[in-house]
């Protein structure tokens, strides 16, 4: 069924954090005829742990106070209780990282209030299923549509506006506010793709003067606005070279074991990230491997291996080959044998690997990479900036910037796309240039040009901040976390 009458002036496509805080700022601001639309059938608790840091929350917080309210509130706060068990003080819980004698090299505090009282601003930790959640329940349900996925993007200049061709099954939808499903992998269809259709599945489009690709690192609509351009070799996510492999609970630890890591690793700390300070022979600095190791309070110890790994060797490896790939990296990197014994007790139940993607904003010989990755090299030299939107079409999130989490700043950077999103739309609503593309080409050219150099720079440190300096990386989070936002609001304004 194919509606010919309702066009939205905002259309958003993808019902993650990002697109969420997107509407909420839209409404926010007097922009009420806009939908969201998602691939997910059901909303179910999926992903990881997130860090909304210092930058994510003052965005948040700009974008619409009452969201910024819920996840403060909702977070997990690592704050400590005045005393411990034995009536001795606690102190502020810490990341620590430790070099592969469990030599203390630099820690981070965890305490929403060291954070604020030196960037204005904490950081709180949540689940992605539950930061989703508090964003959702903001918004009327009628706003979120499940079980569209993007199948293609068509300009209609005769209508104004811009068609969303999306698939949706004909069985009676679940309720999408009991849970969220698992990402889907994309299936790459184009019009000429869609007939026959599936007879349990129809198509379905949706008209907007504007879209907004809040689709993820795998994103349809990218790889529609790239086909048949000078960046189709970018349409896709590139592998960035790095991957992680991980056990979230291992149990059955040799109590000699188990000493050995609390004495070495934990004695400080229940959080601790493990690297190889100098580089040896057989790995050089970027290749090198970085291990957490989490210290549960159940008495569980957990892991997550982050190595430079080619990628085909990853895909073919699962179950005792992961382990035995996890361990091979270990031993090259000359990690201890207690690290390489507790990863040998990995539990296949909770076993796991991820590949890191990536989208660069800039295709260049800066940032570096590993041997590892497999990256676009053009013909030339010069360097190469993908475009962020095209006619009524912007890309924000992971759709545009999507890189590896070493930085944490995923989330964090999607919720400062949408607030300048958001600020440059409130001025297009209001001189109600809704039909001027020229007008919505210079909105998402500023848009463009004020987020892509600082893009650029959290792309690099989240692959070279491991070898900054204590001075390099105290400088980097003062240009990060340290901002006013409301002087961005303002310049973004003055822009217009």
């Amino acid at each position: 069924m194919v509606n010919f009458t309702k066009i939205y002036d905002v259309l958003i496509v993808g019902a993650g954090p990002v697109g969420l805080a997107t509407a909420l700022g839209l409404r926010q601001r007097g922009i009420h005829n806009i939908l969201v639309i998602d691939q997910t059938h059901n909303f179910r608790p999926v992903g990881q742990v997130l860090d909304i840091l210092p930058n994510g929350l003052k965005a948040l917080n700009c974008i619409q106070a009452q969201a910024y309210e819920a996840i403060a509130a909702a977070g997990i706060r690592f704050s400590p209780a005045n005393f411990s068990p034995n009536n001795q003080p606690k102190i502020s819980p810490e990341w620590v990282q430790k070099n592969t004698n469990g030599e203390r090299i630099s820690a981070i505090p965890l305490s929403f209030e060291h954070w604020f009282n030196l960037y204005g601003e904490g950081r709180v930790s949540m689940a992605w299923y539950e930061l989703q959640t508090c964003l959702r329940n903001l918004l009327p349900e009628n706003l979120v549509k499940v079980n569209h996925r993007c199948v293609n993007v068509v300009d209609e200049p005769e209508l104004g506006c811009v068609r969303i061709n999306s698939i949706c099954d004909r069985k009676i939808e679940a309720n999408p506010y009991a849970h969220w499903e698992k990402e889907q992998p994309q299936n790459h269809l184009s019009s000429e793709d869609l007939e026959p259709l599936n007879p349990s599945c129809q198509l379905q489009s949706f008209r907007a003067k504007i879209v907004i690709a809040a689709d993820g690192i795998n994103s349809r609509i990218r790889q529609v606005l790239y086909e048949n351009t000078p960046y189709q070799p970018v349409a896709k996510p590139e592998y960035s070279g790095f991957s992680a492999i991980g056990c979230t609970h291992i149990t059955d630890i040799p109590p000699s074991l188990r000493t050995e890591l609390e004495e070495t690793f934990f004695s400080d700390c229940r959080i601790v990230t493990v690297i190889q300070d100098k580089i040896t022979p057989n790995c050089q600095s970027l290749d090198k491997p970085r291990m957490i190791l989490l210290n549960r309070p159940t008495g569980e110890i957990g892991y997550l291996l982050h190595a430079a790994l080619p990628l085909d060797t990853l895909e073919k490896s699962s179950g005792n080959s992961l382990i035995n790939l996890a361990i091979t990296d270990l031993k090259k990197a000359n990690f201890p044998d207690s690290l390489q014994k507790l990863v040998s007790l990995s539990s296949l139940k909770t076993l796991y690997k991820r590949p890191y993607y990536i989208h660069r904003v800039t295709i260049s010989n800066q940032p570096k990479f590993p041997s590892s990755a497999h990256l676009y090299v053009p013909d030339s030299d010069v360097e190469i900036q993908p475009f962020w939107s095209q006619g009524r079409v912007v890309l924000v999130g992971d759709a545009i910037h999507g890189m590896p989490p070493f930085a944490a700043q995923g989330v964090n950077q999607g919720f400062e796309d949408a607030l300048v999103i958001v600020t440059l739309l409130e001025q297009l609503a209001k001189n109600n240039h809704w039909n001027h593309s020229d007008k919505i080409t210079q909105c998402f050219q500023t848009y463009e040009e004020f987020r892509r150099p600082f893009m650029a720079k959290i792309q690099q440190a989240t692959l070279e901040r491991l070898e900054w300096s204590e001075t390099q990386l105290l400088e980097y989070n003062q240009a990060v976390y340290g901002r006013n936002f409301q002087d961005i609001i303002q310049q973004l304004k003055a822009s217009g």
